[in-house]
């Protein structure tokens, strides 16, 4: 990452990162394709509608696996043999207690969300049925994410894609087999997610124990090294926080959209779901900021930074507008794969075409919040994001939305809001850059 041309290099980490996270959403694809088709509507809105609940309980931890990816890069840049190995068996030990801690918290906090949501009592039950035993699974998530991002920080973006190719097969089978065979319905499809997690948590664990580097994992040593935890804490904290008040934003989105209905649950659901892919594509280039960034950054190579973020901004942009407009092009053939139902699908295009279309500029706004957490500033793009979409979202929804009660106003709130943010991001960015321009300089 640190040395010779860079575009080359950005697409070929950044295509696995981004196969890997397509294959992870299609955990929840499979699960919401095969409760639409064999099970109805009820179930997969009931599948479908706990997506931003989840993000919401997850997403803190899931920063902190941002948090891994820069100290461990950083280190790596620096050719700080010791710190990067104390570095990795505490972000290990940490994403084993983060997982036992969201089983708990899945188990007891999940019905009063739902409630809370206005989740409609026809789905409900299914709903917390589901994500009591989705959170079973949570250990593995936690330890596939933060080994990924180890993986990552140094550079190694296909083993994870090998091993969620391995869990999302057997997924897609244990879906088929629990919900098409054994008519368990929704809980089927949490048991096979589930399953699926953890055997990709085996397999990374797998590949760091025998990795022969400075990333070798030994389970023996697992423990919390105080001062490497505190770095991860600074970074991950911060990112996680970001990505709950997102989901805060999202979930008051949820419950506005549950006032419509089932039927526009599950065409929210669906079209929410092929986004997901879209964002994923582009998320792969907020990942590869990160990284190459951290390590650039880490080893001194200051002059590339800015080269890092010119391509990462065109890949991401040309990523969006091809794979969101294609999206929505196709979208009569992509949202028939989850409800044959006319009007779940009517109500799926719409949100499309409003959200999908515009898509590019999230993954801009992305790009620049990943710059700024590889230069080591993960408070920054928290406290703008926090401003700039989620606070604005939510005075969105109490203020224009209850002027003009149609789904259309609410999903507009998402593209004026990604606009905002990103803008804000960019200025951030020039700023610090401006403020340690003389150290730079005479790197």
């Amino acid at each position: 990452m640190c040395r010779g041309p860079l575009l080359r290099k950005i697409i070929l980490f950044a295509v696995p990162v981004m196969l890997s996270s397509i294959l992870q959403l299609l955990f929840n694809a499979a699960d919401i394709i095969v409760v639409g088709r064999f099970t109805g509507s009820d179930a997969m809105a009931a599948v479908g509608s706990t997506s931003s609940l989840v993000a919401l309980f997850t997403n803190l931890f899931i920063g902190l696996s941002v948090g891994t990816n820069v100290v461990v890069a950083q280190f790596y840049g620096a050719k700080d043999e010791k710190a990067v190995g104390e570095a990795v068996h505490t972000a290990i030990l940490t994403s084993m207690i983060s997982g036992a801690l969201l089983i708990v918290i899945g188990i007891f906090l999940s019905g009063p969300m739902l409630i809370l949501m206005g989740a409609p009592e026809n789905v409900m039950e299914q709903s917390v049925l589901y994500m009591t035993i989705y959170f079973f699974g949570m250990p593995g998530n936690m330890i596939y994410n933060f080994g990924s991002a180890v993986l990552r920080a140094v550079g190694n973006t296909r083993k994870p894609l090998y091993y969620l190719v391995t869990a999302g097969v057997i997924n897609v089978i244990l879906n088929l087999v629990l919900v098409v065979g054994f008519h368990l319905g929704v809980a089927g499809v949490g048991i096979a997610t589930a399953v699926s997690e953890c055997i990709s948590a085996l397999l990374i664990l797998r590949c760091l124990m025998k990795y022969d580097g400075m990333i070798h994992l030994n389970l023996k040593k697992l423990r919390i090294v105080p001062n490497k935890l505190k770095k991860i804490l600074r970074i991950g904290i911060p990112a996680g926080m970001q990505g709950v008040i997102f989901s805060v934003s999202n979930v008051l989105i949820q419950s506005s959209i549950n006032s419509f209905g089932a039927v526009a649950m599950a065409g929210n659901s669906a079209a929410g779901n092929l986004e997901g892919f879209v964002y994923a594509s582009m998320n792969a280039l907020h990942q590869t900021a990160i990284s190459f960034t951290s390590q650039n950054y880490g080893g001194g190579q200051y002059g590339r930074i800015k080269k890092i973020m010119g391509y990462c901004l065109i890949c991401v942009t040309v990523t969006g507008i091809v794979l969101g407009g294609g999206a929505y092009l196709l979208n009569p053939f992509l949202l028939q794969i989850y409800s044959s139902d006319a009007q779940v699908i009517r109500y799926g295009a719409r949100r499309m075409l409003l959200i999908c279309v515009p898509y590019f500029l999230c993954g801009i706004m992305d790009v620049m919040a990943g710059m700024l957490r590889g230069l080591g500033y993960s408070v920054v793009p928290m406290i703008v994001s926090l401003l700039g979409a989620c606070g604005f979202r939510v005075v969105w929804i109490f203020t224009i939305f209850q002027m003009h009660r149609t789904l259309d106003c609410l999903y507009l709130s998402y593209p004026i809001s990604w606009v905002l943010t990103g803008c804000v991001h960019l200025l951030c960015f020039f700023l610090i850059w401006r403020k340690h321009g003389a150290d730079i300089t005479r790197q």
